[in-house]
């Protein structure tokens, strides 16, 4: 009977010992994701997409909403970077237009600080006073944006939050 009690004991003890180290990896990885660096190249959307994935995901606390909305404000003035840029202000305006639920995040970065600050000014400029209570807007950008972005998102009452880039 003891040789069984010893071998569950055993086992045991191995079981916390993987899961603490499980734990370690997963706060290992934490730290990765945290440590990522902000891309070279204003064109390359997938390396963007990632980078910016990691810093929304470390920004939704209070979200209450199943996903938040990130958007990526493209770089660049060409016909097909100004193309994504009309299509994705058309999307946001659609968004603010019909209102968006207290809980939700909304996210909005690219690879020019200036031009996303100018996005967002530009695409919350009709929306009512007081309509966005209690939805976070999170600006990722250059402290010298950050002012004018706050200024012009708070007659609409949203939980206005800034990342550097």
């Amino acid at each position: 009977m003891r040789k069984y009690l010893i071998a569950a004991t055993l086992a045991m003890a191995g079981t916390l010992a993987l899961s603490a180290c499980n734990k370690q990896e997963d706060n290992q990885q934490a730290t990765q994701q945290a440590a990522a660096a902000k891309p070279t190249n204003p064109n390359d959307a997938q390396a963007w997409n990632a980078y910016l994935g990691q810093i929304v995901q470390n920004n939704m606390q209070g979200m209450t909403a199943e996903r938040p909305y990130a958007y990526l404000v493209p770089a660049g003035d060409d016909a097909d970077a100004k193309a994504k840029y009309d299509r994705q202000m058309q999307n946001v305006q659609d968004t603010i237009a019909r209102g968006v639920l207290p809980g939700n995040l909304l996210a909005f970065a690219g690879p020019s600080s200036a031009k996303t600050a100018d996005f967002v000014i530009a695409a919350f400029k009709d929306a009512k006073p007081g309509s966005f209570k209690d939805v976070i807007v999170l600006f990722i950008g250059d402290q010298a944006d950050k002012d004018r972005v706050t200024t012009a998102l708070q007659p609409t009452g949203a939980n206005v939050r800034f990342v550097a880039m």
